[in-house]
């Protein structure tokens, strides 16, 4: 299913869409989703990540835009890629991702935490439980958090 999540706090406004598939009884990662692959981050469509202002991503910096979320899986740790171009579908007619690497404006590495309890639904979504605001996913028994700020030089 289609999902629609916006996050605003002051000036800053975050727009994702991503389609969100469910477990279905079925072993994600490491074998629906592959370890060490690139994933469109979702069903069907890539993922796309919004912001109206330069953020600060894991200490890098994302100038303000509309971006594709691609990531590859790992038992210990996922790298989570912001692609600055734009696709009509996640796949080709082959099942490949269809990212083209040369558009990367990130590409961080963050770690995985195993969750006590398992998510049906593939979640993206924003935690701003501590004040320090994080893009998360989570899915199955995995959940991972990438810190997001927003840059310092940004009017």
């Amino acid at each position: 299913s289609r999902k629609n999540v916006t996050y605003s706090k002051g000036e800053l406004q975050l727009d994702l869409f991503y389609c969100s598939p469910s477990k279905k009884d079925r072993e994600i990662f490491g074998n629906l989703v592959p370890y060490n692959e690139v994933w469109r981050t979702g069903a069907n469509e890539p993922s796309t990540f919004t912001t109206n202002k330069d953020l600060i991503i894991a200490g890098k910096p994302l100038p303000a835009g509309k971006y594709t979320l691609w990531t590859v899986p790992n038992d210990s740790n996922w790298n989570v890629i912001f692609n600055s171009k734009q696709y009509s579908w996640g796949v080709d007619m082959e099942m490949k991702p269809m990212r083209k690497p040369q558009f990367d404006v990130i590409n961080i590495k963050v770690p995985v935490h195993q969750l006590d309890i398992s998510v049906e639904q593939f979640t993206i979504g924003f935690d701003n439980s501590t004040d320090n605001l994080k893009l998360t996913m989570a899915w199955d028994q995995t959940k991972i958090s990438v810190p997001l700020e927003i840059s310092k030089n940004s009017d």
